[in-house]
C-alpha cells in the first residue's frame, strides 16, 4: 500500500498542469463551501444574540390574549403584575412592558404605531431607555433608526401622538424625541415608540399593568401565573430558525453545483488517464499487480487530488477565512429594513465540525468518482493493454 501511495503521488506530479488544474478547482470548492456555511452560522448566531440583547432576554411571559401579529388583541392583552413576578421586577431581573396602539402625525401625515411603556432605569435590554428620564414639556420618547428615517424625524423633534385609553376615550399629547437608537432587530424599531412605563400606564388608565415580561435568567424555576403564557427563547427565535433552514436548503443546491463541477473534472481526468495509459496498465499487470491493485492505484491517484486540494486550500483559505471573520461580509442593502433580524455586515463563524465535515465530504466524493471509471481496468485484457488496444 505504501508503494501504491508513492507511485500514485509520482504519477500525479508527473501529470503536471492537468493535476494542478484539478487541485485548484477542488480547493476552490473547499474554501467557498466553508465560507458560505460560516456566513449562515454567523447570521444565525448574530440574529439570535441581537434578539436576546434587544428584545427577548432569556425568555418572556405573554398575557394570554397577546398576539404580536394581531393588533386587535392589544386592547385586552394586559393584566396586573403578578405577585410571583413582583420581586424580580423590582430587582431588575425581570422587565415589564405595556403595549398599546396609537398614532403619530409627523409632517402632516398619520402613522399608526405601537406605543410601548418601559422602565427608564432598566438594564436588561440594550435599549437606551435612560434617555427617557428627560424633563421636558412633553412625553419623552425614543425610536429606532428605521422609524426615524421613514417618518423624517430627528432627536429634539416634537410631534403629536394620539391614543385610546382603557375606557375607549381618545386622547392626544405631544411627544419629544429624546433619542434615536440603531438596532438590527426590526421588532423593536419599525412603527414603535418607547415611552416611560408609568407614563403609559397613567395615559391608558392601567395602573400596575403590563402586556409582557422579559426575564434575564432562564434557570430559575418560576410558577406560571394564571393568564400568563411562558415563551422560551427557543419559541421566540423560531422564525429565525425557519429562515436559516430555508437559506441552508438554497445553499445546498449551490454546494451541489460546486461539487458537481469539481467531480466532473476528476471524472473526465480519470477516464482520459485510463484511455491514454493502457500500456502502463498492462505493464503493471505484467509486473505482478493484480487488477484490483491497479484499480486501487488509479483510485488513490484521484483521491490524492483532494488531499493536495485541501493543502492548497489551507494555504490561501485560512488567511482569507480569518480575514472575513474579522471584517465580515457587507451586503449592499440593510436586510433589517425588510423585517429580518439581520445585520448589514455578517461575520462568519467557523467550527471544527464544519471544517472537518466539509473536508470529509469532498474527499469521499472525490474517491467515489475516482473509483467509478477505474472499474474499467478490471475488464481489460493485459495482453491487449500492453499493445495499447482499447477493449
Amino acid at each position: 500500500m505504501k508503494i501504491a501511495f508513492k507511485l500514485a503521488y509520482r504519477n500525479l506530479v508527473g501529470a503536471g498542469l492537468r493535476t494542478w488544474l484539478n487541485v485548484i478547482v477542488l480547493s476552490f470548492s473547499f474554501v467557498v463551501i466553508i465560507w458560505m456555511k460560516g456566513i449562515i452560522t454567523g447570521w444565525d448566531y448574530q440574529a439570535k444574540t441581537d434578539m436576546k440583547n434587544w428584545e427577548i432576554g432569556e425568555g418572556q411571559f405573554w398575557h394570554k390574549n397577546y398576539d404580536p401579529y394581531d393588533p386587535f388583541t392589544l386592547t385586552e392583552s394586559h393584566g396586573k403584575i403578578p405577585e410571583e413576578f413582583r420581586k424580580e421586577v423590582q430587582s431588575g431581573k425581570m422587565l415589564a412592558i405595556l403595549i398599546c396602539q396609537g398614532s403619530i402625525y409627523p409632517n402632516g401625515r398619520i402613522q399608526s404605531i405601537l406605543i410601548k411603556g418601559i422602565d427608564p432605569k432598566q438594564t436588561l435590554l440594550q435599549l437606551p431607555t435612560k434617555k427617557l428620564d428627560t424633563a421636558v414639556n412633553a412625553i419623552p420618547a425614543i425610536i429606532g433608526n428605521s422609524m426615524a428615517r421613514a417618518n423624517k424625524l430627528k432627536t429634539g423633534d416634537f410631534i403629536t401622538m394620539q391614543w385610546r385609553d382603557a375606557n375607549g376615550t381618545f386622547d392626544a399629547s405631544e411627544i419629544y424625541i429624546a433619542g434615536i437608537f440603531a438596532t438590527n432587530v426590526p421588532s423593536v424599531d419599525m412603527g414603535q415608540v418607547w415611552i416611560p412605563m408609568e407614563k403609559l400606564q397613567s395615559m391608558m388608565i392601567l395602573p400596575g399593568e403590563a402586556s409582557i415580561f422579559t426575564f434575564s435568567n432562564s434557570d430559575i424555576s418560576r410558577v406560571q401565573p394564571k393568564d400568563w403564557v411562558l415563551k422560551t427563547k427557543r419559541d421566540l427565535t423560531a422564525s429565525i430558525d425557519k429562515i436559516i433552514k430555508a437559506k441552508t436548503v438554497g445553499q445546498s443546491i449551490f454546494f451541489a453545483i460546486l461539487l458537481l463541477m469539481a467531480m466532473l473534472t476528476i471524472f473526465d481526468t480519470q477516464v482520459l488517464s485510463i484511455f491514454r495509459r493502457q500500456k502502463e496498465i498492462g505493464t503493471y499487470v505484467a509486473l505482478g499487480y493484480t487488477k484490483q491493485q491497479v484499480v486501487w492505484l488509479f483510485t488513490t491517484e484521484g483521491a490524492m487530488n483532494s488531499v493536495l486540494a485541501a493543502l492548497l486550500a489551507a494555504c490561501y483559505g485560512i488567511p482569507f477565512l480569518a480575514w472575513q471573520a474579522k471584517v465580515g461580509w457587507t451586503m449592499p442593502v440593510n436586510a433589517s429594513e425588510f423585517g429580518m433580524a439581520m445585520s448589514q455586515t455578517l461575520y462568519p463563524v467557523y467550527s471544527g465540525a464544519l471544517v472537518v465535515s466539509t473536508v470529509l465530504i469532498v474527499m469521499l466524493t472525490t474517491t467515489v468518482v475516482s473509483y467509478w471509471p477505474s472499474k474499467k481496468i478490471a475488464k481489460m485484457n493485459p495482453t491487449e493493454a500492453l499493445r495499447g488496444k482499447i477493449q
